[in-house]
């Protein structure tokens, strides 16, 4: 088996494809499965005690094998990649073909007919980090209803926005994104070398050295020395990671005397502002321990004007949050901060419990409030990573605990909505 990088596939006694897999050194990876296997949990365990045999696929570098990866999962459906084939909540990359300007966009679900899709990708991370690296060496637009002058990232040199550049050119890009998306990148650079030739004959040779940077760069990011992707080393399956990391959580929390039943379904909140100017709130929702984007919510804020009072503004989103009985109830509140924040959102649901009880009319909202009433509260400071009960009794855990792994991945998914969600207000107040 080759120490380089490639994508592995475990088969079943049928010949079923039970996992593919990628690895920047197939022979440790692989073997590793096998080696260590007290480190396997049991979904993992269960994996490797099906596999009969191991099929293994060489590629140059780490990027082609994520491409080939995503190709061979959409390919084969396999019984533990489910996670990337539920089509649900992983990212695909979506091209819309069809359009005089082909736009390429990032996608949950393969609703148009009309575009091309790609993936399912193991997270938005991986599809965000393949389109930048195409985007360098064949720019595209992302937008889908681009405005008609040229836009910031035209300046940058990554978006050929209508009237800049011809549209035969354009779609030339688009088609060399669609082959290099199917793995296929020695076909693009045979056909960038070929046409370089002919402008080299024709004596264009400013547009053959333009060819010829395209083709360097392609080059350099299917080097076995560019950007890593495969950084995990934890052999087990993702499904096992996430029950490993959910129970360690709840461990902690029982522990500290924090009533938890069920971790489910658990909501983040965050707040983000400068000087309290375009604050927004975000409400971001782990579902077993994995983000369900579709569940994501974002709020501008109202009551607070001008005043940079994070408390305040926490208050109102968690209130009008508990509001939408429509929305499933969280098994865990997670604020963004420390004492302050736990103490708004506890306000926040203690107001909902009396709003609610004068409406003992509306079944709904006395349900509303007897499960606002139950739902836990902690927050995570942002310097000190010690998390805040809602008896703001502070727990600080070791940087390698599981259940501190999961809050800060949850605070920081939500730290990020939030800030996307203000910047794209600032940005419509700019230019308004």
């Amino acid at each position: 088996m080759p120490s380089k990088p490639g994508v592995y596939l475990f088969l079943g006694k049928k010949g079923e494809v039970l996992y593919v897999g990628k690895a920047k050194n197939l022979k440790k990876r692989v073997s590793s499965y096998f080696v260590n296997n007290i480190r396997l949990l049991e979904k993992t365990r269960i994996l490797v005690s099906q596999v009969a045999k191991i099929e293994t696929l060489e590629v140059p570098s780490e990027i082609e094998a994520l491409l080939l990866e995503a190709n061979y999962i959409k390919q084969y459906k396999p019984k533990y990649n489910a996670r990337l084939t539920d089509g649900k909540r992983y990212p695909l990359i979506r091209i819309t073909i069809k359009d005089k300007y082909p736009k390429i966009l990032i996608a949950r679900r393969p609703e148009d007919k009309k575009s091309l899709y790609f993936g399912p990708f193991p997270n938005s991370s991986a599809v965000t980090l393949v389109l930048k690296t195409i985007r360098r060496i064949f720019p595209f637009q992302s937008a889908v209803n681009h405005p008609k002058r040229i836009c910031f990232y035209n300046h940058l040199g990554l978006c050929p926005c209508p009237g800049v550049i011809e549209d035969k050119e354009y779609k030339k890009n688009i088609l060399h994104i669609v082959t290099f998306l199917k793995g296929n990148t020695n076909k693009v650079l045979k056909n960038l070398e070929k046409e370089r030739n002919v402008l080299s004959k024709l004596e264009e040779f400013e547009k053959a050295e333009v060819l010829q940077r395209k083709i360097d760069a392609i080059n350099y990011v299917t080097s076995p020395v560019y950007q890593k992707f495969d950084h995990r080393i934890n052999l087990n399956l993702d499904s096992d990671l996430r029950k490993k990391e959910l129970l360690s959580l709840k461990e902690c929390l029982i522990r500290y005397n924090v009533k938890v039943d069920n971790l489910r379904r658990i909501e983040c909140f965050d707040i983000s502002n400068i000087s309290g100017t375009n604050a927004t709130g975000s409400m971001v929702v782990f579902v077993n321990g994995e983000k369900d984007t579709s569940e994501y919510r974002k709020f501008k804020i109202r009551g607070v004007d001008k005043i940079p009072n994070d408390f305040a503004m926490m208050q109102e989103v968690l209130q009008r949050r508990m509001k939408h009985t429509e929305w499933p109830f969280p098994d865990l509140i997670i604020v963004d901060g420390g004492k302050g924040q736990v103490s708004s959102a506890l306000k926040a649901l203690k107001a909902n419990i009396y709003s609610s009880s004068e409406e003992r009319n509306d079944e709904s909202r006395s349900l509303s409030s007897r499960q606002a009433k139950k739902i836990p509260v902690i927050g995570l400071t942002k310097r000190e990573e010690a998390i805040i009960t809602s008896d703001f009794e502070e727990i600080k855990l070791p940087k390698d605990s599981e259940a501190l792994k999961l809050i800060m991945r949850i605070r920081d998914e939500a730290h990020r909505f939030a800030l996307s969600y203000h910047r794209k207000l600032r940005w419509k107040q700019l230019t308004s």
